[in-house]
């Protein structure tokens, strides 16, 4: 269904940038007179948190998937946590790009945000946000003006936090997670798809630096840092890393198969993987 986007936007041009450099996930601002999208895989966030029928066949997707994509069942728990990794790693980025971009941080709790996954598409009502003394967009309705940018900093992790904090509810029972290890999860999300849509951007150094400042391992609810460190190759060339809070489970299907900043990983393979993934 057509939207109309608002006439002014602080955050727009943030996400056309994302989608430019990552086409597979599109975000669509809606203006005060449109309805939320339903129907056609379109669901709400806040519906998602509620952990009732629409969760159910949310989760059911991946079920599918893992049983179309690897020829096996996985265990609840690790759809549940496929599941919310699958929201999560996009609904960060309607945080992380804008602050990274333009120095705009929205808020948007999750009754106004809306998925579609299949599509790779998000739905959003823009409201208050925050941002510096000098952004032109200080005199817009819904500004909130903070000092600096330790203090932009501290409102992107509450807005991220305040929009988390839900679906970590309705999930964390189905992923047999708690409280610290949810976070860690949060953690994360937050790091590694803001690194990657840094690395399309072309902008990767920057936004390491700029993760570490935003998640220096002491900012709760967070847990860990954003824990980036260099390996040296074979060839003595300098390969990024770093160590994630969590794990994504994908190791209960494929042991052999863990990803290049998985716990699980020790320095040979990761080193291996790192330089496999470069040369490509």
């Amino acid at each position: 269904m057509p939207f109309a986007a608002p006439a002014v936007s602080p955050v727009m041009d943030a996400y056309a940038r994302l989608t430019e450099v990552f086409p597979g996930l599109g975000v669509t601002e809606l203006s005060p007179a449109d309805e939320d999208p339903r129907g056609d895989g379109w669901v709400g966030a806040a519906r998602l948190a509620e952990a009732g029928p629409e969760l159910d066949a949310y989760l059911a997707r991946d079920d599918e998937q893992v049983v179309r994509d690897y020829g096996r069942q996985a265990r609840p728990d690790v759809i549940a946590t496929f599941g919310l990794h699958r929201y999560a790693w996009p609904a960060c980025l309607l945080f992380t790009v804008p602050w990274f971009l333009v120095r705009r941080v929205p808020r948007f709790p999750a009754e106004h945000v809306s998925f579609q996954r299949t599509l790779g598409r998000l739905a959003v009502r823009v409201g208050e946000f925050a941002c510096l003394p000098d952004d032109p967009a200080a005199h817009l309705p819904g500004a909130r003006v903070v000092p600096d940018e330790e203090a932009l900093r501290a409102e992107l992790r509450e807005a991220v936090a305040e929009h988390l904090q839900p679906l970590l509810d309705g999930f964390g029972p189905r992923m047999r997670r708690r409280g610290r290890a949810l976070w860690g999860m949060a953690t994360d999300e937050i790091v590694e798809s803001l690194w990657y849509i840094a690395h399309l951007l072309g902008e990767e150094e920057r936004a390491m630096r700029e993760l570490e400042l935003l998640l220096p391992g002491t900012t709760k609810p967070y847990v860990g840092s954003a824990a980036f460190r260099e390996l040296t190759g074979p060839n003595g060339e300098s390969l990024p890393t770093r160590d994630r809070a969590s794990c994504c489970m994908f190791y209960t299907l494929r042991p052999e198969d863990t990803c290049a900043t998985c716990p699980r990983t020790c320095e040979s393979d990761r080193i291996a993987k790192l330089t496999a993934a470069a040369a490509n």
